[in-house]
């Protein structure tokens, strides 16, 4: 096992996985769930993500290439997706868990494209390509880096009792806002390397 490879791994997961930032989104999205169920939802985001990640490691460049999809269209998809959540942040329509309303927030968008995001797994890929052997040391840092985040998601539900109520009306605006300059920036990336490359 590399060494030096697992730990670029995983600082660079953890940082582009940005748990910590997420906090907020977590909050806003299982807005009137339980503690329990806001606990299932982190869960079921952190096992996708890192699913998904490990999965585009190992065959990403090859699915990608098959279906003849760019990384700058994965962009411009994942900025689309996240600038209608913003929009609906916004305007105030996440009101009750999104999950009672036939979709599940955990896949999109916690685990898809907050936690693995295109910049997550372009990441993985060239880590996966940079040596003939990183796999393990790749795969090792990347679970680390995941169940570090996991750990860190989970106290949503200790930060949503300091807020309030008010304080999270608050909070979503002005995360719908940020979140819509997200989705305009990742959307950006991907139509500059569709265009200008």
């Amino acid at each position: 096992m590399d060494t030096s490879i697992l730990i670029k791994t995983f600082v660079a997961v953890f940082v582009l996985a940005d748990a910590l930032g997420n906090i907020p989104f977590v909050l806003v999205l299982t807005k009137g769930m339980e503690p329990e169920e806001r606990h299932k939802v982190v869960d079921r985001a952190s096992l996708v993500a890192t699913g998904v990640l490990l999965v585009f490691a190992f065959a990403g460049q090859w699915v990608l290439d098959y279906l003849q999809i760019s990384m700058g269209s994965l962009e411009v998809a994942g900025g689309l997706l996240l600038l209608l959540i913003a929009l609906r942040m916004l305007e105030g329509e996440i009101d009750t868990p999104v999950v009672e309303q036939e979709r599940d927030v955990a896949i999109t968008p916690l685990a898809l494209p907050l936690l693995a995001g295109p910049g997550t797994l372009t990441t993985v890929m060239l880590l996966m390509s940079e040596s003939p052997t990183p796999h393990l040391s790749v795969v090792v840092g990347l679970v680390a880096a995941m169940l570090v985040s996991w750990i860190i998601l989970r106290q949503a539900s200790i930060i949503d009792q300091w807020i309030g109520p008010e304080g999270a009306i608050i909070i979503t605006k002005l995360l719908g806002f940020l979140l819509a300059a997200l989705a305009v920036e990742i959307g950006s990336a991907g139509i500059r390397e569709l265009f200008l490359s």
